[in-house]
C-alpha cells in the first residue's frame, strides 16, 4: 500500500503548483480505499508499558490497522537510539500481525542532526506521517514574529521530507504553545511545500479552543489534513475550579456526528491516531509501568475503537 500511495503522489505533483490543495484531498482518501470505514492506530504512548511484539500483537488483536508509534523522549523509542531501535520496533510490530505506518516525534528544525536522523530512519522503515513537537512563543519576540520565523522551520522540514518522500504534520493543540489556534496552524504552513507537509487535525483540542466556531476551522484546514487524532473531554469542576475532564470517545463534548458527516462531505478519510487521555492507571500518561490490570487498559481501547467505528458509520 505505501509504494501505491507514494508512487500516486508523484503522478499528481505536477498539478501542485496550478491546483496546490488538490493532491492533498486526494491523497487522503487513496490512504484507505475503503470510504465506509477509518484506518484507525493505536497511539502507542498508552501501550509503553509493552515491548513492541507485544504492542503489534495487541494492536492486532484488538482490531486496529496499525500503531502510531512515540518515537521521542520517554517515548516507545528514544530520540538518540533511532538509527537501531526504529528499524526494530517495526519490524517487531510487523511480525506481530500489525503495522506502523505512523509515529509521533519531537521534531522541531532540519537544524537538530537528531531530527534529522528520525525523519531518515522513518522514511527507510516504511513510515508514511510523523507529528512535529510542538513550538513554544518568544517572550523576546511577537507572536507574529515568532510564527514566521516557525514558517522557516516548518518549510525546511518539508524539503527535507520530499527529500525522503515522508510526510510531516504539526498537531493543533490547545494551550498557549503554537498552534492552539487552528489559524496558528495555518500560518505556520504558509512556507511549506504543502504535500510534504500538514497538519494532524485534533478535533478534541479544536472544541476546547473554538467552541462552536471549530466548523469554521475545519473548513478552513481541511485542505492541509493529513492524519487525525480522535479523543473526547468535557468541562467540569475540580476542587471548585472549572476544567477540562477527558473521558470516552462518545461520553463528552466532541459532536463526534457533524464532524464526520463533515468529513465524509469534504471526500476525506484520512488516517486515525485514537488517544485516550483518560485514567488509565498510568496508560493515559505513557508510564512504562502501570497500576491496574492491563486489561482494563485493553478494554478501553478496544470500547473506543468500536464507538468510534459505529459512529463514522452512522455519520
Amino acid at each position: 500500500m505505501i509504494d501505491t500511495r507514494r508512487s500516486f503522489l508523484k503522478k499528481i505533483a505536477a498539478a501542485s503548483s496550478v491546483f496546490p490543495f488538490v493532491e492533498l484531498d486526494v491523497w487522503t482518501r487513496k490512504f484507505n480505499e475503503d470510504p465506509t470505514t477509518l484506518d484507525i492506530s493505536i497511539f502507542s504512548k498508552h501501550l509503553q508499558f509493552l515491548d513492541y511484539k507485544e504492542t503489534g500483537r495487541m494492536a492486532a488483536e484488538l482490531g486496529f490497522n496499525g500503531v502510531d508509534l512515540t518515537v521521542r523522549p520517554k517515548g516507545h523509542v528514544l530520540p538518540e537510539n533511532v538509527t537501531t531501535d526504529l528499524p526494530k520496533a517495526i519490524q517487531d510490530i510487523q511480525q506481530a500481525g500489525s503495522e506502523c505506518h505512523l509515529i509521533t516525534t519531537s521534531i522541531e528544525s532540519v537544524n537538530n542532526p537528531l531530527d534529522v536522523d528520525i525523519i531518515e530512519t522513518a522514511a527507510k522503515s516504511g513510515v508514511s506521517i510523523y507529528r512535529t513537537g510542538w513550538y513554544k512563543y518568544s517572550n523576546d519576540l511577537s507572536l507574529m514574529e515568532s510564527l514566521e520565523k516557525f514558517q522557516i522551520d516548518i518549510h525546511h522540514l518539508s524539503v527535507l521530507n520530499k527529500k525522503h518522500n515522508i510526510i510531516g504534520c504539526y498537531q493543533n493543540h490547545s494551550g498557549l504553545n503554537v498552534g492552539a489556534s487552528v489559524w496558528e496552524v495555518r500560518t505556520l504552513l504558509e512556507k511549506a511545500d504543502r504535500e510534504y507537509f500538514g497538519t494532524q487535525y485534533d478535533i478534541r483540542h479544536a472544541t476546547v479552543e473554538g467552541g462552536k466556531s471549530w466548523k469554521n476551522g475545519l473548513r478552513l484546514m481541511k485542505d492541509a489534513i493529513k492524519m487525525i487524532v480522535l479523543k473526547d473531554f468535557k468541562w467540569g469542576k475540580e476542587n471548585g475550579k472549572w476544567t477540562l475532564i477527558n473521558v470516552p470517545i462518545g461520553e463528552g463534548m466532541v459532536d463526534f456526528d457533524s464532524y464526520f458527516k463533515l468529513l465524509k462531505n469534504y471526500g476525506l478519510n484520512p488516517p486515525v491516531s485514537l488517544h485516550l487521555e483518560y485514567p488509565l492507571g498510568g496508560a493515559d500518561k505513557g508510564k512504562y509501568e502501570i497500576t491496574v490490570d492491563k486489561k482494563v487498559v485493553f478494554d478501553a481501547m478496544k470500547k473506543d475503537l468500536l464507538a468510534i467505528r459505529n459512529l463514522w458509520e452512522k455519520a
